[in-house]
């Protein structure tokens, strides 16, 4: 199975760190327009000559809305959307995570949470109980959402936030 990271940035690489932890990946490989580096084969609309059954995708873009977008474009041309879980993350197996999200490692998402396309929890962060993460979230670092809260799409809680219970009411 091969990776192909949209975006060699920061977060494209915290990306592929990830992914070499996950060890499903035999090649991690990135499309950038800016970058030269060795793992960078093309630029990012090169993607579609990627697409294949054993390649999975991910738009690494910090931008919540631009990381939706590409989502969309991938998966409207057949491209399969990673996600990527990290084993020290805690996932209760009642909540449920959509394609395309990353959890990075401690982070914890409790019990009946819907996380939905495209998001980002990061490292450290908490989504407790029964909360509904909206598509293209960025849950930063050390953040904790409180139960019962539905934080609406394309929405960034800054790192070390704290969001009440029912702050943003079901």
């Amino acid at each position: 199975m091969r990776l192909m990271i949209l975006g060699a940035g920061g977060y494209g690489r915290t990306i592929a760190d990830i992914a070499a932890q996950l060890e499903r990946y035999d090649e991690i490989l990135f499309l950038d327009d800016g970058s030269t580096a060795s793992d960078v084969i093309g630029k990012c609309a090169d993607y579609f000559q990627y697409v294949e059954d054993s390649v999975e995708f991910y738009p690494a873009f910090g931008n919540n809305r631009t990381r939706l977008l590409w989502m969309d474009k991938l998966e409207n041309t057949g491209c399969v959307i990673a996600k990527l879980i990290h084993p020290s993350a805690y996932l209760s197996p009642r909540s449920t995570v959509a394609p395309g999200c990353v959890v990075l490692p401690k982070a914890i998402i409790n019990t009946d949470c819907v996380i939905g396309r495209g998001c980002i929890i990061n490292l450290g962060a908490i989504v407790d109980h029964g909360c509904v993460i909206e598509e293209g979230v960025h849950i930063c670092l050390g953040a904790i959402v409180k139960a019962e809260n539905r934080i609406p799409k394309y929405m960034k809680i800054e790192a070390g936030e704290v969001v009440a219970n029912r702050a943003f009411p079901l």
